[in-house]
This record gives structure tokens, C-alpha cells and sequence, in this order.
């Protein structure tokens, strides 16, 4: 009960940063948003945080090609620490 209640009391204060679940098997990502982030093999996790952004997270960053990214759709890409994208505009 107290690990609910604590894992609300977080999500509320963090919305980004605590999953609601566990991150999905099945990619929703376009298959040239995917070829752009390096490939399936190259995705650990994804996870959509807000209706525009959704957080990736890559096993290597340096793979990803801003590019073809553009081309498949995706307006804007904020790269953080730990091989973690997010694509925004989605």
C-alpha cells in the first residue's frame, strides 16, 4: 500500500520520470523512425511521456542520424546522458 501511495506521490511531482508502467515490448515507433535510431536492435525502451514526446532509450547513442529522423517525421530530438532520446514533435 505504501509503495502506491509513494509511487503516486512521485508521479505527480515527476510525471516524466516515473513510468505508469513497464516499458513496451512492441515497438509504436515508425520502421524509419527505428532505422533512424540505429536499428530494433539498437532500442532498449520506449515509453511515451506526453501526447508530443516519446522517451527512448538507445544501447548506442552515436548510431542515431538526425537526418533520416527528419525525414521520417520527427520535427525535433533532445539527446540526454545514459543513451536516452527524446523525440519531440511526435
Amino acid at each position: 500500500m505504501f509503495a502506491k501511495l509513494q509511487q503516486a506521490f512521485w508521479k505527480a511531482l515527476t510525471p516524466d520520470l516515473v513510468p505508469d508502467a513497464p516499458a513496451q515490448e512492441v515497438s509504436t515507433l515508425d520502421a524509419a523512425v527505428i532505422a533512424a535510431l540505429g536499428g530494433a536492435a539498437n532500442l532498449k525502451s520506449e515509453q511515451r511521456v506526453a501526447l508530443t514526446r516519446i522517451r527512448v532509450e538507445l544501447n548506442d547513442a552515436s548510431r542515431i542520424q538526425p537526418q533520416a529522423l527528419r525525414q521520417a517525421g520527427v520535427p525535433g530530438l533532445m539527446t540526454l546522458a545514459g543513451g536516452v532520446v527524446h523525440l519531440v514533435g511526435v
